[in-house]
């Protein structure tokens, strides 16, 4: 038995090796996971992108050489809760949930 135990460590080791070419985590048989990952990421980067944008247009806008007055002026009644006084305000009640079925003893 002892001259065969290296080669019984050696084809265990590349039989652990075998399978995890082909189904490890950057195996080959899980390629398809890793592009489906990769679609999700890009689409999730150009969404944030987009936001950055309108981001920096706004705080462009903020800046004390290019204020907007309109922008501040939203900003400032969304941060302070305020309307003008010719503003027309309609107030929406929440919705009233019925009560659930009475829990039985």
């Amino acid at each position: 038995m002892k001259p065969y135990f290296p080669s019984a460590i050696l084809l265990l080791l590349i039989a652990y090796f075998g399978v995890q070419a082909l189904t490890g985590q950057r195996g080959l048989l899980s390629g398809h996971e890793r592009d489906a990952m990769l679609v999700r990421r890009e689409a999730q980067l150009s969404g944030i992108m987009e936001q950055r944008r309108d981001l920096e247009v706004r705080v462009r806008y903020l800046r004390t050489d290019s204020l907007s007055r309109d922008l501040l002026e939203e900003r400032a009644r969304a941060v302070l809760g305020f309307s003008d006084p010719r503003d027309y305000v309609i107030r929406i009640a929440t919705p009233v949930t019925a009560p659930g079925p009475a829990p039985r003893a």
